[in-house]
């Protein structure tokens, strides 16, 4: 069911301006739809092929700064987790050539370091250092409840911002989510921010989930996207663009040099050069229609 985009919500990113003191920054605002007990303790060995792409060691080196003192989510993002998520999307990196899987991988890595980064333009380590800072959005526009869908009713007193490392967003995000998932996501959207492994898992639903007209990231990056006419004529072709208009091409993409566009490319392209894989073509939305 259509639904129109929301109006942009204040995220950490659209506020690293204010924040003078400790500059953080994670996401800009939203698009309409998202798309993922608490991890502490050790990491134990899992079947999922992701911790054969990345290693905890490695994991460690990619978001050098996600359990300093700055950051509000610090120890909640951690790599057993990461990974136990990952072992309920057994396609998730490994589909495709061994190329195919480190760029998903990387891509994926990319959008959620965007939507929760700490990161600025002289941050220590540079700005793609500072991923995974954040677990919900801050200071929230609204409850962003939308009371015409009647499928994924809004339940009283509950808030449907942005959470976990993909930030999801709005009832009619949370609901299908937590149907999916195995928890109330209209009831007890609370979780996603307290609950590590359901946090990556609500944000692997997302990558891996086609919904209405939009293809599931990970279709496009594993090269199992196929444009319709509509497609082609919007110039929605196949690369890490594609996967940001995805995300939040209502408020990116068919514009010129968006920053936050940039910023996604940004941690692509670190997160590529270190698997050891090239980027692949159509890095931004720049000339896309959004879905």
């Amino acid at each position: 069911m259509a639904k129109p985009t929301p109006a942009p919500r204040a995220t950490p990113f659209l506020l690293a301006a204010v924040l003078s003191i400790v500059v953080v920054a994670a996401s800009g605002a939203e698009a309409r739809w998202y798309g993922g007990g608490g991890g502490g303790g050790g990491y134990s060995p899992s079947p999922s092929p992701v911790s054969s792409i990345v290693s905890e060691q490695l994991y460690a080196s990619l978001f050098l700064h996600k359990d300093d003192a700055a950051c509000p989510a610090r120890g909640f993002y951690t790599y057993a987790s990461f990974v136990r998520a990952a072992t309920r999307f057994p396609r998730f990196a490994a589909t495709g050539c061994a190329d195919a899987r480190k760029r998903e991988v990387a891509a994926f890595l990319a959008q959620i370091s965007h939507e929760t980064t700490g990161g600025w333009a002289t941050a220590p380590d540079g700005p793609y250092a500072w991923g995974l800072c954040y677990k919900e959005e801050i200071n929230p526009q609204s409850s962003y409840c939308d009371a015409t869908d009647k499928q994924w009713p809004c339940y009283p007193g509950k808030s449907y911002h942005g959470r976990g490392p993909i930030q999801i967003s709005w009832n009619f995000n949370y609901g299908p989510a937590g149907q999916a998932l195995g928890f109330d996501g209209l009831r007890n959207p609370e979780i996603v921010a307290n609950c590590s492994d359901i946090a990556f898992q609500t944000a692997l639903w997302f990558w891996m989930t086609p919904r209405d007209t939009k293809p599931s990231c990970h279709q496009v990056m594993v090269g199992e996207y196929r444009p319709g006419p509509a497609d082609v004529a919007a110039n929605r072709t196949a690369g890490f663009g594609l996967v940001t208009n995805i995300v939040n091409g209502g408020l990116e993409c068919n514009r010129a040099g968006d920053a936050r566009v940039n910023n996604r490319i940004g941690f692509y392209r670190r997160y590529c050069q270190v698997l050891g894989v090239d980027v692949g073509p159509n890095l931004d939305c720049e000339h896309q229609q959004p879905f």
